[in-house]
Parts: structure tokens; C-alpha cells; sequence
């Protein structure tokens, strides 16, 4: 069993947890995750490490169903039944260039760890960090650290630029030189912005930790095409080039166990609230 040091709610529905752990940091890199399980009878979640000592991992997370719902119900001083990691490849780090780094919902926490490794090999750091309202948003100041420029989107123009990431993406573009652009987020979002970058030739990063579960290789839910190739989001990424993502294959598998995760999340309140 793994020591709950903290667990706290960002903004809505947007959790941050930390585990005691004395051994990942030893590890770990910008870009890997571990895995969690809050309890013997739920199930394994990949989650981005946003950062780590030599005391403690953290994480962040989206509550959106039954196993995230019984992590944000964690207190300080509980315990979870895994934290397995570092996992996956870390992000391909590249000197002296100039990188957009964008992020939305979780996404934004797990910017942190890249963005500072960009830094700290002498490259200039856009960061565009995307909600739907100002209140959505959060780390700025985090990310002011080692960010040489941080911009805000609001699709409803509450804070920042007004409307979505695409359009403040081709503006950038073609006002900037940019060398890389790195997404972490959403399907939808590393989708869009994968899309965006395409016409322009710009190489694009995207992070694909959403579309995995066992995180092992074993289960096959995070089979991507790249390339035309079969690829495991797990063992093979997370991190992948955007333009050589196979996205209607991807975006189509997304939705296969919709049905199964609506009825486990309620079987879970029925027995836990009645």
C-alpha cells in the first residue's frame, strides 16, 4: 500500500494527488507516468507524473469515472493499493530550438515537467494553455517559471485570447518561426492540434495517455496506428508524432467502451451513496 500525502481539488473536476514514494524519482523524466489503483478491486490508470522528489511523485487527474471518482475522494493519509512507474518513454529532448508547448484540462499540470526540461536545454518556450473558461485554468505562475512566453485561451473569452487553440495556433505560426510543437490533453485536442500544424510542415509532439488502461502491453485497448504501423500507446509511446497518427481510427475506438464506463460509474454510486 502506497501513502496518500495529498489530495486536492485544482479546479473543477481536475485533481492533484501525491504519493509517497522514495524510489521513482530516480527514474523518472519528463514525459513518462505511472500507474495507480485506489483500491484491490479497481482498476489500473496511467497517469502523467507532473513531477517528483526524493520523497513523493505527483500527479494529476480529471474526475470522469468510477476509478478517478474514487481517487478524488482520497484524503491525506489514505493509502492506494498501486503506484507502479516510471513508464513509457520519456519526451525526445532538442536544444536551441523554439518550441510551442500546448495544453488543456490535466493536460496543462503534465506541461510541467516537459516545458522545464525544454528549458533547461537552452530552448524558447511558448506556452498555450486552453479551457473553456477562465476558471478551468490553473499553474500559470507554475508554468511562468520556465515558460518565455505563456498565453491563455478561453473559448468564451473570459481570460486571454477568445475562441480555440487552432486559431491561436496558426496565428503564432505564421507570425514565429516555431521548430516543434508539443500537445499534451485530450484526444480532441491533440487531434486539432496535430491537424493544425500539418499544412505548415511543423513537426508536432502529441501526448496519447488517455487512450490507455493496463498500461503493460497486455490489454491492446491502446493500439494506435503511426505510420501505418500497430503501435501500444503504453510501451511504444505515450509521446508520438502527431502527423503520422492514424486520428479516425483513433477517435473511433475512443468511444467503444462508453457504455461500459457509464454503467460501472453508476453501479458505483448506487453501492457507495445508495
Amino acid at each position: 500500500m502506497y501513502k496518500v500525502l495529498k489530495r486536492e481539488q485544482i479546479v473543477p473536476n481536475i485533481h492533484l494527488l501525491v504519493i509517497e514514494s522514495e524510489f521513482i524519482y530516480k527514474n523518472a523524466q519528463a514525459g513518462e507516468f505511472v500507474v495507480v489503483r485506489a483500491d484491490e478491486q479497481g482498476e489500473r490508470i496511467p497517469l502523467n507524473l507532473v513531477d517528483w522528489d526524493e520523497k513523493s511523485v505527483t500527479m494529476l487527474f480529471m474526475e470522469v469515472g468510477t476509478s478517478t471518482r474514487k481517487l478524488a475522494t482520497l484524503n491525506s493519509g489514505d493509502e492506494i493499493a498501486t503506484l507502479a512507474g516510471p513508464l513509457g518513454k520519456p519526451t525526445e529532448m532538442v536544444k536551441n530550438q523554439r518550441i510551442v508547448c500546448i495544453g488543456g484540462c490535466y493536460g496543462i499540470g503534465a506541461l510541467y515537467p516537459v516545458i522545464r526540461a525544454f528549458k533547461e536545454n537552452n530552448n524558447y518556450v511558448t506556452t498555450l494553455i486552453e479551457a473553456r473558461s477562465s476558471f478551468l485554468l490553473y499553474w500559470q505562475d507554475k508554468l511562468k517559471q520556465y515558460s518565455d512566453e505563456l498565453h491563455e485561451v478561453t473559448r468564451d473569452g473570459t481570460k486571454g485570447f477568445r475562441g480555440h487553440i487552432n486559431d491561436v495556433l496558426v496565428n503564432h505560426i505564421k507570425k514565429n518561426k516555431v521548430d516543434l510543437v508539443y500537445v499534451q490533453g485530450c484526444t480532441y485536442l491533440t487531434y486539432l492540434s496535430s491537424e493544425t500544424t500539418k499544412p505548415f510542415g511543423v513537426k508536432t509532439i502529441v501526448g496519447l495517455n488517455p487512450i490507455m488502461v493496463d498500461a503493460t502491453g497486455m490489454c491492446g485497448v491502446c493500439r494506435v496506428i503511426i505510420n501505418g504501423e500497430t503501435k501500444f500507446g503504453c510501451v511504444d509511446g505515450p509521446e508520438f508524432d502527431g502527423h503520422q497518427v492514424d486520428w479516425n481510427t483513433l477517435l473511433a475506438r475512443r468511444r467503444i467502451y462508453l457504455g461500459e464506463e457509464r454503467y460501472s460509474l453508476s453501479f458505483y454510486e448506487c453501492e457507495t451513496y445508495g
